[in-house]
């Protein structure tokens, strides 16, 4: 007999063997339960063959009757094994045989046991509805064969009882067994969302990290590298004519350049804590003094004006409002066109928020600017909508650009 296909196919199957891990206890039988079912059939054909004769006075070893109910037995026996893969179906061929054998003269046998084996596979598998009319037709057979031999010393009404509260403890029994491996398939079912919902969080988080990480390089490295251009242009326009301006340009981009290698270290040191500088401070606004004039030095005349008082600036709040100055002074660079004559970078600080507003007055064609679809300004509106606030950019109604951000100073950190 082929032992049945595992249940499952979302992990191992019970045959399986992990290394290095112990099977668990009753694996080998679990693997084998058709060598159960055969040795418990086997079992009650062995000890139904003497007990055959008892089952009617007229019966006799060797006679033809006798003969008859031990292949009904035998039968009986045999399909059992068959109760796992169509238990509704082998409990039906077996109160058909149990029938049989009233033409026979035994109202029940020994075997007739086996009916409650078949009775409690039923239970387990199907829901009640189907099962309790299964157990209660066995019931109703039990009637059928004994009530008419009560005076016939063959069984009395007592023991009449004892088998039907037997059947029906056995159904109970198997509904339980049923419910039971209901409820723990529910547990494992709701164990193995909640694995799932914690790879998809990890997998989520995984990526709005990197997310987080490339807008911190784009705005690191764009800004950085616009500056060195600039500066190399310069001192290579420079060079013969004005050597001194040349050299100092030449060291602003390289400083510059220092500086963007210092960031992009402190950035990776976030994937590896080990990383030397991976706890170093990130940037904010007392750092914009600093841009500022790096982009002065650069050729972009740009002017810092801060209204209010900083009292309490969050460490998140200040580098958005840094890489929201750096970024925008980069699309500056890039976007304004050559008839640029002034950047303005404002912030105004108020009772529980903060306003960044970035103007140019640049001339540079409308199609040159970035849009809703640059990475500079799907980065920037990210930023400023993580810490709930509003983000506006577009043209200026006389000339050049605009980026407004509002940005709540409580819970921003």
């Amino acid at each position: 007999m082929k032992p049945p296909a595992p249940a499952t196919a979302t992990g191992p199957s019970s045959g399986s063997v992990v290394p290095g891990v112990s099977p668990s206890p009753g694996s080998w039988f679990r693997e084998r339960m058709w060598l159960v079912d055969l040795l418990v059939a086997v079992g009650v054909f062995l000890y139904n063959l003497p007990t055959i004769a008892t089952s009617a006075p007229h019966l006799t070893y060797g006679s033809g009757d006798y003969a008859a109910l031990v292949v009904l037995s035998l039968v009986m026996c045999a399909i059992y094994i068959l109760r796992r893969r169509s238990p509704l179906a082998v409990l039906v061929a077996m109160l058909a045989l149990a029938c049989a054998q009233l033409l026979f003269g035994a109202p029940i046998i020994m075997a007739d046991i086996i009916v409650l084996f078949a009775v409690y596979t039923v239970a387990t598998r199907y829901v009640w509805p189907v099962s309790l009319p299964a157990a209660l037709v066995v019931v109703g057979w039990l009637l059928v064969a004994i009530v008419p031999n009560l005076g016939d010393d063959f069984i009395d009404v007592g023991q009449l009882g004892v088998l039907i509260v037997v059947t029906l403890w056995v159904w109970t029994w198997g509904t339980l067994v049923r419910i039971r491996r209901q409820y723990m398939d529910g547990l494992r079912e709701r164990a193995e969302q909640a694995e799932r919902q914690r790879e998809t969080n990890a997998r989520i988080a995984v990526a709005e990290e990197r997310a987080r990480i490339a807008r911190e390089i784009h705005d690191i490295v764009s800004h950085s590298l616009s500056v060195v251009v600039l500066m190399s242009d310069g001192a290579a326009a420079k060079v013969d004519s004005e050597p001194e301006r040349a050299k100092s340009a030449m060291l602003t981009a390289r400083d510059t350049g220092r500086t963007a290698l210092t960031d992009m270290r402190r950035m990776l040191g976030v994937l590896r804590d080990d990383e030397p500088g991976s706890h170093a401070p990130q940037p904010g606004t007392a750092q914009l003094d600093a841009l500022v004039e790096q982009s002065y030095a650069a050729g972009l005349p740009v002017t810092l004006t801060i209204e209010g008082e900083a009292t309490s600036v969050p460490d998140g709040i200040g580098l958005t409002i840094y890489r929201l100055v750096q970024e925008a002074l980069t699309n500056v660079r890039k976007h304004a066109g050559p008839n640029l004559t002034r950047a303005d970078v404002r912030l105004e600080y108020r009772q529980d928020e903060v306003e960044v507003c970035i103007t140019d007055n640049g001339q540079g064609p409308v199609n040159d600017r970035p849009d809703s679809n640059g990475h500079g300004l799907v980065g920037m509106r990210e930023r400023v909508a993580a810490h709930g606030g509003t983000f506006t950019a577009g043209p200026r109604e006389s000339s050049g650009f605009e980026i407004t951000a509002m940005l709540p100073l409580e819970g921003g950190s």
